[in-house]
């Protein structure tokens, strides 16, 4: 059985052992899935539960002094993406003024030995954890073989002689670059959630957009994109997946505010709210921007859906999960 949890204190969550590996997980990219991977099969060696470990908000996310740093995918997505990748439990910590003061002591005796009962903790190349950052590899070895686990780090996954990383993989996004980012991501970028309803401006326009909400969080895209759409005819990997037109961004000609994706399927008529799609980018067209009036707007509009179709038409889409 699986489980989620947002705090590790407490009543003992594996009072039989477990296998640990902790890291940010945004995007669960190659580097990620290496890690995690690692830790899983350590689990199934040892009989235990493989338990992932990260922190919601982000530590960049809370120290942050003006406007949130972008994000690859939403808090739920990743534990859904750790639970697929094998993990038996996963903990989205709080990460609070309680978090950022707490001694990398504090945290191996009350979170991985007495709330998880670890027995061996994996971490990425060159962690930090603890109060100021204080904690090190080094450190947590120590604490370790004090508390009864062992601690190891993986070594770091390359590409093209770089380092895998999130920061990288948001530099493709913001490029375009998205052939990039899919082999930094061993698939293609995509975004999941449930279509909401939104103010159904699009289908007054003759332009109907199924949205999803990046819900509090900065995306790492944003303008205007060749889509292709999953989930249509079930679950995402099930079905056909069908051409749209997204727009990734606040809508200013309309005076928007909150980030919303907007995805328009080319010629699809059905009701799709409260559906789980995933909206997997291929190629951007051009940045967002305010029109002067909303006949403007839609000439764009026009314009974009026939670049997407044509593009489109050049490219297969894939099975992808963010």
């Amino acid at each position: 059985m699986t489980f989620l949890f947002r705090d590790a204190l407490g009543t003992p969550r594996c009072p039989q052992g477990s296998v640990v590996c902790i890291g940010a997980f945004d995007g669960l990219h190659l580097g990620h899935r290496a890690l995690v991977g690692h830790a899983v099969e350590r689990a199934r060696v040892l009989g235990l539960p493989a338990v992932a470990l990260s922190f919601e908000p982000l530590p960049r996310e809370f120290f942050a002094s003006g406007a949130l740093p972008p994000r690859l995918m939403l808090p739920r997505a990743k534990a859904e993406g750790l639970l697929d990748a094998g993990c038996t439990g996963v903990g989205l910590l709080r990460f609070d003024r309680a978090m950022t003061l707490m001694p990398a002591a504090t945290f191996v005796r009350e979170v991985l030995a007495d709330g998880l009962s670890a027995r061996e903790v994996w971490v990425g190349p060159g962690f930090r954890f603890g109060h100021a950052r204080g904690g090190d590899l080094a450190l947590l070895q120590a604490l370790g073989r004090e508390s009864g686990f062992s601690a190891h780090a993986i070594a770091p996954v390359q590409l093209d002689g770089e380092r895998v990383s999130s920061t990288r993989i948001r530099t493709a996004l913001a490029a375009g670059d998205f052939a990039l980012a899919a082999r930094l991501l061993g698939r293609p970028y995509a975004i999941g959630g449930h279509v909401v309803r939104g103010k159904q401006l699009g289908r007054t326009l003759g332009f109907p957009t199924a949205n999803l909400r990046f819900r509090g969080k900065t995306p790492a895209l944003r303008g205007i994109y060749a889509t292709w759409v999953h989930g249509i005819d079930g679950e995402p990997g099930k079905g056909r997946p069908w051409p749209s037109v997204s727009s990734f961004g606040t809508r200013p000609t309309v005076d928007g505010v909150e980030p919303l994706l907007e995805a328009h399927l080319f010629d699809y008529a059905g009701d799709l709210y409260g559906r789980r799609i995933e909206v997997e980018f291929v190629a951007h067209l051009r940045d967002e921007e305010k029109f002067p009036d909303l006949p403007a707007l839609v000439a764009q509009m026009r314009c974009d859906e026939a670049r997407a179709r044509s593009i489109l038409q050049l490219h297969e889409p894939q099975r992808a999960s963010a």
